[in-house]
């Protein structure tokens, strides 16, 4: 008879064991609202002002990296695909830019030809070098909108750090 009782234990706690493990995972399949929010906030702020490349973004309890990257959706034709990777390494490649700096190098070099009439024609070309060593780990896509002009605009976040409440 105590023997029956043990293994009725046993059942529950393990139904128990499971029905938590269940509901840790129901929640991590969540939808969250805290990025919702910040990527419409992202939205709305791009509508206002335009803009691009990296910026710093606090809120009341966390700071963010933002990456921005707009693209034009005819030079892919409209490949949803393509456009999400690409604007992953370029939100990437700005996050590295801005984490460990860059090295630019420019040359110009100016060509005068005369020709047998006595007429110049002067041709100018600029090459510019720019070299970045780094790597940023887990640039999150926030969102992807349409702009105004037709463009596609791409919203990467790394969250930096959370701001404690209990500050003086």
């Amino acid at each position: 008879m105590g023997n029956c009782k043990i293994k009725i234990d046993m059942k529950r706690i393990i139904m128990f064991a499971l029905l938590l493990v269940c509901a840790i995972c129901a929640n991590a399949q969540g939808y969250n609202t805290e990025n919702a929010t910040l990527g419409k906030f992202v939205q709305r702020m791009y509508s206002n002002a335009p803009f691009q490349g990296v910026k710093l973004l606090e809120d009341y309890d966390n700071k963010y990296l933002l990456s921005v990257i707009i693209l034009d959706p005819a030079k892919y034709g409209n490949n949803e695909s393509a456009m999400n990777r690409i604007a992953g390494v370029k939100a990437m490649s700005e996050a590295s830019r801005f984490f460990n700096g860059s090295q630019i190098t420019s040359d110009l070099i100016i060509t005068t030809r005369e020709d047998g009439n006595k007429n110049t024609t002067t041709e100018m070309l600029e090459k510019i070098n720019e070299q970045s060593i780094g790597y940023v780990n887990v640039l999150s896509q926030l969102t992807n909108f349409s702009d105004t002009n037709g463009k596609r605009v791409f919203v990467y976040y790394k969250q930096l750090e959370t701001i404690s409440k209990n500050k003086k």
